[in-house]
């Protein structure tokens, strides 16, 4: 099964350059964050080679959480191209981040 990546200070970057990329803003110590998880692991698994999933332990890589003004946790934001396209605070059924993950897609397919 597909994991969700986990990014880094240094790789945040390179690896949501390209293509859509959904990531999870997370902290060990966030109740609501390990109730979203596993919907994040099965949106990594369901969407794997047209949506990259990727999270950022909050606590462990700062410099991007301040770069993205992250003051609440579990914090999804969905990049195009390296560029913040959507922003999700809370626990989400995984019904509302798949309808987010299509609709982004259906606009890449319309895009010219």
């Amino acid at each position: 099964m597909t994991q969700p990546i986990p990014l880094t200070d240094q790789t945040f970057a390179d690896e949501t350059a390209h293509g859509l990329t959904l990531v999870d803003f997370w902290a060990d110590w966030c109740g609501p964050c390990h109730m979203i998880a596993p919907t994040v692991e099965g949106l990594a698994a369901e969407y794997a080679g047209r949506v990259k999933v990727a999270k950022v332990n909050v606590d462990e890589q700062p410099e991007t959480a301040g770069r993205h003004g992250i003051r609440s946790i579990p914090t999804l934001i969905l990049f195009r191209d390296g560029q913040p396209v959507r922003r999700v605070v809370g626990v989400q059924p995984g019904r509302t981040l798949a309808r987010l993950l299509d609709g982004a897609l259906a606009d890449t397919v319309g895009a010219p």
